[in-house]
């Protein structure tokens, strides 16, 4: 994947990493490790997902843990980044496409489609989210 932007670029080795969070956020889902999903965040993150506002860490880490115990349980998520585009030095926009697959399925039903936008920073080091938020991918 390249970058679709014309402002400072990033090497591949720079979208590797980015694009790694995606798969960090796949594999704590995957173990439903809330506390290594609110890692994923900044400590003053945002998470936004259709009638769900989380601001900070901690409030990220309490409710995915519940959503694991309760609606989440049993489930995976898939994404494919399809967009990247840096925002300045130290901040990027991610485009992802994928979804959380039910309980007991192997494919994503596309009722449960969607499509992310991902603001990530730099921070002592590594990417980590500013702002993650999601709707639903087009209906037909």
């Amino acid at each position: 994947m390249t970058a679709t932007s014309t402002s400072p670029q990033l090497d591949q080795a720079g979208q590797a990493e980015i694009v790694g969070v995606t798969a960090r956020m796949v594999a704590a889902w995957a173990a439903h490790d809330a506390d290594k999903f609110a890692e994923l965040f900044a400590e003053d993150g945002t998470l936004i997902l259709p009638g769900v506002y989380c601001q900070g860490r901690a409030a990220i880490r309490d409710f995915m843990a519940k959503a694991y115990a309760g609606p989440y349980r049993g489930t995976t998520v898939t994404g494919k980044p399809i967009g990247l585009k840096p925002l300045g030095p130290g901040a990027v926009a991610l485009l992802t496409e994928g979804g959380v697959i039910a309980a007991g399925a192997d494919e994503l039903a596309a009722k449960d489609a969607i499509r992310a936008s991902w603001i990530l920073v730099k921070r002592d080091g590594a990417w980590v989210l500013a702002v993650y938020q999601n709707c639903p991918r087009d209906r037909s």
